[in-house]
């Protein structure tokens, strides 16, 4: 009996095409050894207009609060500026930039998540762990 034309290869149906997709996506990145993936750093805390200022790179495997911190950390100065970070590329307009600071954002993938004084909360305030 042949399959319903809602079905493709693999006999995945074609609205799970998508999630399918997405573990093909994983799957590749992983063999190919793309296993890093860049996440963006907004400045918002002093801003009147929220300004995206870096990209920095994290392990694609980490669980999403080691990401955020990755983040902050290097996008902060400990021992020198910090745009000269390993990992992180400077897009603000000016030469130079303020660290992050506590009210700033992370995005990761399609989600925001704004730096607190212990921790990361999602845009609805609901704590990163």
């Amino acid at each position: 009996m042949p399959k319903p034309a809602e079905y493709v290869r693999l006999g995945y149906k074609m609205r799970n095409k998508e999630v399918v997709m997405d573990k093909i996506d994983a799957l590749t990145k992983t063999l190919l050894g793309e296993t890093t993936e860049k996440v963006a750093v907004i400045h918002a805390a002093f801003e009147e207009v929220p300004n995206t200022v870096a990209f920095v790179e994290v392990e694609a495997a980490l669980p999403l609060r080691k990401k955020l911190e990755i983040a902050f950390v290097k996008t902060n100065t400990i021992t020198e500026a910090w745009w000269r970070n390993e990992g992180v590329v400077y897009i603000a307009p000016e030469k130079t930039c303020r660290s992050t600071s506590v009210g700033d954002m992370v995005l990761v993938g399609k989600d925001k998540y704004v730096c607190g004084m212990t921790g990361w909360t999602t845009l609805d305030g609901e704590e990163v762990r």
